[in-house]
């Protein structure tokens, strides 16, 4: 990127106002010149460089370069990230009160000349100022921004401390937290990036081992700090909290589509030890009606005990003897085969000396391998920096490829050990472990992903890891949140830990259901309750240490009928969450989001519930005996999804108040807006059978919205370029209300291979007090007929009385028209 050409400069001092470079420095810094460069502002001051690029219409990236300390290259953004240019949009730089304004089309950036300051307006509208910018000494650096009294604070990435992070001081140094439960203050992938109730977001571009200081120290101060590194920073507003994570997004990188069986069901466990039990798992999901898309295999893969083996990189062929019949016969069976690495070789690993041999492991101080002990034996550490240690550790994924495997999990990554006095090759220069500790899972995803995707141009990869940085969805990172304990306790914080990664890009991230750590017995509620709340949360995989299976297939049937509707229904409700995908790779806009990013009044703090995708509100029951929860609703009409289940008439709520929703143990509450269009199809054993000529939608209508939209995106699930050459459809849905009629449209726009040519869909519609009395489809009339299903009707509409739904049956080809007359 532009600014990394000015790597001789060295980090920015300024602290108090002063610049403490030496014992007489004590002049306020202040600035020596400014030229406007395209979109990029250039400043010269006398302590040394500063550039203030225009990234979007309302981000900058802030970059200080003072005299004398070199610089890493931006993690944070792609490296081919380019610069606006003025045919896309022009800024402005003009004189202001105390100094400069530098313009964008929608935020401005005010400079004070001296001393020497930056603030971020949004039109007269304060959004935040740096209270001193950046501060330097020997080991220490960072920025200081003023929190203003009313500001509530997000981010930080992974911890369990509530919602809003204002008044904590939270380590920035990826770290293992094994079986945590109810609060944690660091885990395995901390973000130095804060989101602000006052809609901006601020992503501090460093890697080094550090601290984010939210009001903690000083109540109105947010101070960035940290050993080493790059002293920039990522600047992002917009209207609301969407807008935000959209601009911020569209900088960092938007998370590249994952294959569509990445949305099924997976089998998993700590862990699969022969071939034969594996085939013998995956049968057992067909023969009791389980779907299932991929198996993945922990470290028993490559050798028979936990320890000792790390780092063989290879088959164990004594309980794996013929691995690629294997991974055949699981692919006809519709199944996908993941593989866990690591980044660590073990000096009794098959491939140490190879390693030692290539120069893959990152060094000591005399620049030999770096070995310690940890919990899997004696070791070294591939440096993922390096592109020759790349090159080494590609080596052992590429045959695995050519074996079939569909799929990496990379665990360990943050490194979970990784020793300070380490070395790392860097751009053909030595960097120390603290000062990029915090990128080595980014810069792992990206080997993988872009090396996959160089091996396989025509498949998307598949690459979920536990740890990484500012950025790291744009290598198709599927992160998790690491070793839960299996517990409520460990179930409790699943949706913070969601929420507060998905509003900086990392929208992947899901949870081990049924928890992993621990356990002493089955608790059938508990795991039930996981399981439901997986089917909403964006990747389905049940994970655990084996001595309590996490498959349901190893449950008695109690268990099994009451999770089997729900992994089934994760089948269903695939063209809405495939959609969800498809909105994140376009848009960068989570899915699953807080309250407030659809309804500005919400409280900024909750997570007790969230809103999955534009439709859904969940809110998942985290708690034994559970009979009803009490949930404060937005505004507007709410419809229980799982209100036709009995075939009783749908029950729905009035919003704006706290509402007690039953929580029978074949249901947790899920809430549709009033206006929602729901998409689904038929569970199918595996994405394999996945289609779309059949589509069930179901419409949830009420007289208090007079008009709805909804779109859904749809293309093969494969081609991993199918966004950029535009090879995807969309069905856009439209719904008309008042007191006599409802009229809805839907439309097919876009091609891609092997699309459906015609659709039949089944509109469900819900809310409707009675039968309409006419019915026109396609400008053809019919009467609701009351005594055969809809699925013997080509064409036509069924009126259930018991559950008060109209089922409408027709053709989508181009275009299609249901026009209901509700006059009585």
């Amino acid at each position: 990127m532009r600014s990394n050409t000015r790597s001789a400069f060295v980090s920015f001092i300024l602290c108090l106002g002063i610049l403490p470079f030496s014992a007489q420095a004590s002049e306020a810094v202040s600035i020596n010149s400014l030229e406007l460069l395209e979109n990029t502002l250039e400043i010269d001051t006398t302590a040394g460089h500063v550039s203030i690029s225009a990234l979007n219409h309302e981000s900058v990236e802030v970059f200080y370069q003072p005299y004398g300390l070199s610089q890493l290259p931006s993690f944070a953004l792609p490296e081919d990230t380019q610069l606006p240019s003025k045919n896309e949009f022009t800024t402005e730089l003009t004189e202001h009160t105390s100094g400069y304004r530098f313009k964008l089309p929608e935020l401005d950036v005010l400079i004070q000349s001296a001393p020497f300051k930056l603030s971020f307006m949004k039109g007269d509208k304060l959004l935040a100022e740096e209270e001193v910018g950046l501060f330097v000494y020997d080991t220490l650096r960072g920025f200081r921004f003023a929190l203003q009294d009313d500001e509530v604070i997000l981010g930080g990435g992974q911890r369990v401390l509530g919602m809003d992070r204002r008044g904590h001081r939270m380590p920035l140094y990826n770290k293992a937290h094994y079986g945590y439960t109810t609060e944690s203050n660091q885990m395995y992938y901390s973000l130095p990036a804060v989101m602000s109730s006052k809609h901006y977001i601020i992503a501090f571009d460093n890697t080094a081992s550090g601290f984010l200081d939210i009001g903690h120290t000083e109540q109105d101060v947010l101070q960035f700090e940290a050993a080493a590194g790059r002293t920039s920073y990522i600047f992002s507003a917009g209207d609301n909290a969407q807008d935000v994570v959209q601009n911020f997004v569209s900088v960092t990188g938007k998370q590249p589509l994952p294959p569509r069986w990445a949305l099924g069901n997976y089998a998993s466990r700590f862990g699969y030890r022969s071939q034969q039990e594996t085939l013998d798992t995956i049968d057992k999901f067909i023969a009791q009606d389980f779907p299932v898309d991929a198996v993945i295999l922990d470290l028993f893969w490559f050798g028979p005990d936990i320890k000792g083996h790390m780092g063989n990189l290879n088959w164990d062929k004594i309980t794996f003897p013929e691995p690629e019949k294997m991974i055949a016969e699981l692919k006809s069976k519709g199944v996908n085969t993941i593989l866990i690495t690591e980044p660590f070789i073990l000096t009794s690993s098959s491939q140490w000396d190879s390693a030692v041999e290539h120069k893959a492991l990152a060094k000591n101080l005399a620049f030999e391998p770096r070995t310690f002990d940890f919990y899997f034996g004696n070791t070294g550490l591939v440096d993922v920096f390096d592109e020759e240690a790349q090159d080494w550790f590609w080596e052992y994924y590429a045959k695995l490829n050519e074996q079939g495997v569909a799929g990496w999990w990379g665990d360990l990554g943050e490194p979970e050990v990784h020793p300070a006095d380490s070395l790392h090759r860097l751009n053909e220069q030595y960097v120390s472990a603290d000062e990029i500790h915090n990128a080595y899972g980014h810069k792992w995803a990206q080997m993988v992903y872009e090396r996959q995707l160089k091996m396989r141009p025509t498949e998307r990869p598949f690459v979920m890891m536990r740890s990484g940085f500012i950025g790291s969805q744009r290598y198709g990172m599927i992160p998790w949140t690491g070793d839960v304990d299996r517990s409520w306790g460990g179930l409790k914080p699943q949706v913070e830990l969601a929420l507060q990664m998905s509003l900086f890009g990392l929208a992947y991230i899901h949870s081990d259901l049924g928890g992993f750590a621990g356990g002493e017995v089955f608790d059938a509620e508990l795991y039930t309750r996981w399981m439901q709340y997986g089917v909403f949360q964006p990747v389905y995989r049940p994970h655990a240490q084996e001595h309590i299976p996490p498959e349901p297939v190893f449950h008695d049937e109690a268990t099994q009928a009451l999770v089997r509707p729900f992994v089934k229904l994760r089948y269903q409700m695939l063209p809405y969450n495939y959609s969800l995908s498809m909105q994140n790779s376009l848009y960068g806009t989570p899915m699953m989001r807080p309250l407030f990013f659809a309804f500005e009044d919400a409280d900024i703090n909750r997570s007790d519930a969230y809103m999955w995708g534009d439709a859904m509100l969940v809110s998942p029951v985290v708690s034994a005996g559970v009979k009803a929860q009490d949930i404060e609703l937005p505004d507007g009409i709410w419809f229980n999804f799982f209100g036709d289940a009995n075939q009783t008439r749908a029950q729905y709520y009035q919003g704006g108040q706290i509402v007690s929703v039953p929580t029978p143990a074949q249901e947790i509450p899920v809430l549709v807006k009033a206006g929602a269009f729901i998409p689904m199809v038929d569970a199918m054993q595996n994405t394999q059978a996945y289609s779309t000529e059949v589509l069930h939608v179901h419409h949830y209508s009420h007289d208090s919205v007079g008009a709805s939209t909804y779109t859904l995106y749809e293309d093969d699930g494969k081609d991993p370029n199918s966004i950029r050459d535009d090879a995807f459809q969309t069905l856009s849905f439209q719904s008309q209300r008042n007191a006599e009629s409802l009229n809805i449209t839907a439309s097919v726009q876009g091609q891609y291979n092997n699309a459906p040519m015609k659709r039949r869909i089944l509109l469900s519609i819900h809310g409707l007090q009675s039968a309409p009395t006419s019915i026109k489809i396609n400008d053809l009339s019919y009467s609701p007929v009351d005594d055969q299903s809809i699925l013997a009707l080509s064409n036509g509409a069924y009126w259930d009385t018991q559950s008060q739904q109209l089922m409408v049956s027709g053709v989508l080809q181009k275009d299609m028209t249901v026009g209901l007359d509700l006059a009585q």
